[in-house]
């Protein structure tokens, strides 16, 4: 996927209240009480309908690397949505998103400003119209570049020009050369 949808994704499984199942064996039993079967679990993970059965058996305990990652990925995909559902809809409502990122950051700016760009270390807390308009990006299925936009746009808002108290003629910040991003509810 990408650096900021993996990121927001890890944000959202911070609010799960169970961790998700470890074991293959466990990870595949869950799979297939979600898909009410096991035909449907071997077609998703590229797998023998007779395998998937093995797992769910205890007969195969330790799956192959390229295996474990599709398990893990899927379990965590599909686990506590209503807990996902709640956490995005509180932070896209009422308590917004928390960005902490080493990246480049510079801006467009008139004749006779500083808007070299320069990496920067940055915790600031984003306003839960950004946090809403990430998480809509994100299920609408956007790329790395359109999620980077919007929180380009939120820093030049919020960082930038301090909700416009300052900066005013600020048109455009450049969000590059990301080294760290995580994002917290």
């Amino acid at each position: 996927m990408s650096m900021f949808g993996d990121g927001l994704d890890a944000a959202v499984h911070k609010a799960f209240t169970r961790p998700a199942p470890k074991s293959a064996p466990a990870q595949m039993r869950y799979l297939v009480k979600q898909y009410k079967g096991t035909k449907a679990v071997a077609q998703m993970l590229r797998i023998s309908q007779r395998t998937v059965e093995r797992y769910v058996k205890d007969q195969i305990k330790k799956p192959r690397p390229d295996l474990a990652t599709r398990l893990e990925r899927e379990v965590k995909a599909r686990w506590q949505p209503q807990i996902r559902a709640r956490a995005r809809k509180k932070a896209a409502t009422t308590g917004g998103i928390v960005i902490d990122t080493r990246a480049r950051l510079g801006y467009t700016a008139p004749i006779g400003s500083t808007d070299q760009d320069r990496i920067r270390h940055l915790t600031v807390a984003l306003p839960p119209q950004y946090a809403a308009r990430l998480f809509e990006a994100q299920e609408a299925g956007a790329g790395d570049q359109e999620l980077r936009e919007i929180a380009a746009e939120a820093l030049r808002e919020v960082y930038f020009q301090d909700g416009g108290r300052r900066a005013g003629s600020l048109e455009e910040v450049r969000f590059t050369d990301v080294e760290h991003l995580e994002f917290e509810l």
